[in-house]
């Protein structure tokens, strides 16, 4: 059904984010694993990731502070915001939704909150989300967060996931745009066929915490990296290029590709079958690592002064169920 020309689009208006001070750099892998610095960078792209040592501080603590950043940056009264989605794989626990404890501990003391599990797809499944709110009319400010403590998943003798993660969050604040800029297409699909080879297999009801489950340590984040660079860089490049062609854009007409930090070389070749220049690729990989759910609105956070009203930004993420998919947003003036 085509929407009335007068519905509203939802827009970012404020950004926020954080990461912890510690960080983890290549040379200290290398001091845990076998594998160096040289190594690491010529396959992913990464230099160091930051890691949230205190184990009395989990994901909600990470998501609050990114919150906390875009309220106070942006003078927003938190009882103001309606809805709060936090996008996490690693939630504080598993019953008790970490977006709950957020909200309260922020002030939303009017909103509602869930948590969206869909690994590195989260935060692109959850601004559609809240994209869909805004546009029913329904609420005016919905809070979406992307947060993750993958340090808390990984297994630091595991050459194939230890080098990839890292802790961060960050947040978007969605209200209407009357001008026709926001959010305008999205296109998401999933397959869990292959689920088995990106994933943590204990600790849910297919795989209850045991002592079998722990001394296997089937607690940990495995996956099949060669696997895993072959269906991302297929249904990344896909997607964007669904999304290109039904809103008649090509490679050129886009301002900023930003993509799922993963690895600097499925980015790339994404990039490059999208035929766009690399100076409109964003990265802050290097810094960070795989943050997860985080790394679309970390980039967001790093670069929201490069953007300029009504550029043409392609978002795109490939994670673990499968989930992928592809996004187009036109960009709008921010509270500040």
């Amino acid at each position: 059904m085509t929407k009335s020309n007068t519905t509203p689009k939802a827009s970012i208006t404020a950004i926020g984010g954080y990461v912890p001070e510690d960080r983890l750099t290549n040379k200290d892998l290398e001091l845990l694993v076998d594998t160096n610095d040289d190594w690491i960078q010529s396959r992913t792209g990464i230099r160091e990731r930051r890691i949230l040592k205190d184990p009395k501080k989990a994901t909600s603590f990470l998501a609050i502070q990114a919150s906390k950043n875009l309220i106070k940056k942006n003078n927003i009264d938190p009882s103001t915001i309606d809805m709060v989605i936090v996008a996490t794989t690693t939630p504080d626990m598993q019953i008790a939704a970490t977006a709950a404890y957020v909200a309260s501990e922020i002030g939303s003391k009017n909103a509602f909150g869930y948590d969206l599990q869909a690994a590195c797809s989260g935060f692109l499944y959850a601004m559609s989300m809240a994209a869909g709110k805004i546009e029913s009319g329904r609420y005016k400010k919905v809070l979406v967060i992307g947060a993750d403590k993958m340090s808390s998943i990984i297994d630091y003798k595991d050459r194939s996931t230890c080098i990839l993660f890292g802790d961060g969050a960050g947040a978007v604040l969605f209200e209407p745009n009357n001008q026709g800029l926001g959010w305008q297409d999205e296109y998401f699909r999933s397959n869990g066929t292959q689920r088995e080879t990106l994933c943590v297999k204990a600790g849910g009801s297919l795989f209850p915490a045991s002592s079998t489950t722990i001394l296997n340590e089937d607690h940990y984040l495995r996956q099949d990296g060669r696997n895993i660079y072959k269906s991302a860089v297929s249904a990344m490049t896909e997607s964007s290029n669904i999304i290109l062609e039904r809103n008649n854009i090509t490679g050129e007409e886009v301002d900023y590709l930003l993509a799922h930090q993963a690895n600097e070389r499925i980015i790339e070749a994404v990039s490059k079958k999208m035929k766009l220049n690399s100076n409109k690729v964003l990265k802050n990989i290097a810094n960070y690592g795989n943050t997860t759910a985080a790394t679309i609105p970390l980039l967001l956070y790093d670069f929201q002064n490069l953007f300029k009203k009504g550029d043409k930004i392609i978002f795109a993420a490939f994670g673990g169920g499968y989930t992928w998919g592809a996004a187009y947003y036109k960009w709008s003036k921010l509270i500040n």
